[in-house]
């Protein structure tokens, strides 16, 4: 399943959870029952927001040529000092 990371509005934090593509979470409350966390003092019914990382992250070093896609560390990195590598 795809990973997600969701940011309440209320508190600011931040939390990685797993779901299907299809799954919408919109509140506090189902994001910590997803994730298994306490809620805490934040009111269950706190909108939260799916960030646009997903949590999906791929580090430079996994990749085969371990430059980043669209990265040309010649043009842009100073010859190989990249700043996107991990």
């Amino acid at each position: 399943m795809p990973t997600y990371d969701y940011r309440c509005d209320l508190n600011d934090r931040v939390v990685e959870v797993h779901h299907s593509m299809n799954h919408k979470i919109q509140t506090w409350g189902e994001l910590c029952e997803l994730a298994g966390i306490e809620p805490g003092d934040i009111d269950r019914i706190a909108p939260v927001t799916r960030q646009a990382n997903g949590g999906n992250v791929v580090k430079s070093s996994s990749l085969k040529n371990n430059v980043p896609a669209g990265c040309n560390p010649e043009a842009c990195c100073g010859g190989g000092g990249c700043t996107l590598d991990g």
